[in-house]
């Protein structure tokens, strides 16, 4: 290995007058330069140029981190900058990120998902669809998720109490990306998993609040319903999500479960994207309104029993939001 080093020094250090093996750069100094390659191609698209600064960096020692540092950075970003993540990856692989250095990339990255939840406390359902959609892109073979799936359960029971933390996230961000995987039509819907972005129209954004809200109602995943909300980016718009959402619990109370237990997870959403801030106060108490002034349809179209429907669903919302501290809807008693 040392004769192979010197026949090929990957450079040449000009202030000690001497070649260079190995990488050109220490990591943190590798890191820092990484950070702002990707910023720049956050605000421009260009993967070409990216490609050519980290092959001038000549660091490959290093590359596994660059998957790392592009998530990490996307997780407060919005929708757009996840999209040009997921297709950077691609382009990425394989070469010059082959098979080995994407999946030393991933692991890593779900080493550290305990620490990017503080920053960010969703990191687990971002994480898990770029799992899904590397799985999806071909960047990552489904047997990485599998491999994750089985040594967290067989590490399980010999883990110190300090590591069981670490474990719960990796296995549950796996078991997202395999939900995600799982579902009909997934490569579709996975292609669009960070969301069409702005400037959709009115109809498209209807069929993709349906398609959140169903799902929710079927998972009852808050973090993950929440996080499909928030990449919708159209707060003005929020008061159309509060109406869906009361008529599809509404309708999938006939085909699921009971309309209670629809109703109750319905509202249960409601105040957590409230308490979160994704939704206004004013967005919930529009859109309720306009449920409201729709009864007549929603007799005809969803349930004969629509206004008793109805009114539970508010009592059910009022009485979560008065246990947050929220005020959201008078009493009309």
């Amino acid at each position: 290995l040392t004769l192979v080093q010197r026949e090929i020094p990957t450079g040449y250090d000009p202030v000690v007058n001497k070649p260079v093996y190995g990488p050109m750069l220490t990591l943190p100094e590798f890191k820092i330069r990484i950070s702002e390659a990707l910023l720049e191609y956050f605000d421009s698209g260009d993967s070409a140029e990216f490609i050519t600064c980290i092959v001038e960096l000549k660091c490959k020692e290093y590359h596994h981190e660059i998957v790392k540092k592009a998530i990490s950075l996307s997780l407060d970003k919005t929708s757009r900058e996840r999209e040009l993540t997921s297709k950077l990856l691609t382009v990425l692989h394989p070469k010059p990120l082959g098979d080995d250095v994407m999946a030393q990339g991933f692991d890593i990255l779900l080493e550290s998902l305990t620490d990017l939840m503080i920053d960010a406390p969703d990191a687990k359902s971002i994480v898990g669809a770029f799992l899904a959609r590397a799985v999806v892109d071909e960047v990552l073979p489904p047997a990485f998720l599998s491999k994750h799936k089985n040594k967290s359960s067989d590490l399980d029971a010999i883990a110190t109490s300090a590591s069981d933390d670490e474990l719960d996230e990796t296995e549950s961000v796996v078991e997202i990306a395999m939900r995600l995987l799982s579902r009909e039509h997934s490569v579709v819907r996975l292609e669009k998993v960070w969301g069409p972005g702005d400037g959709r129209p009115v109809t498209e954004l209807k069929v993709v609040m349906d398609q959140l809200l169903k799902e929710y109602l079927l998972s009852r995943e808050l973090d993950e319903a929440a996080r499909c909300i928030r990449e919708l980016n159209t707060p003005h718009f929020h008061h159309e999500l509060i109406k869906r959402g009361g008529t599809v619990a509404m309708e999938e109370g006939d085909h699921f479960s009971s309309h209670s237990s629809q109703l109750d997870a319905m509202a249960a959403l409601f105040i957590f994207l409230v308490r979160n801030a994704i939704v206004s106060d004013a967005q919930v108490v529009k859109g309720m309104e306009r449920l409201r002034s729709n009864l007549e349809d929603l007799k005809l179209d969803v349930s004969p029993r629509a206004p008793e429907l109805l009114k539970e669903f508010e009592e059910c919302l009022r009485e979560k939001a008065d246990d947050e501290g929220i005020t959201l809807l008078p009493d009309t008693n």
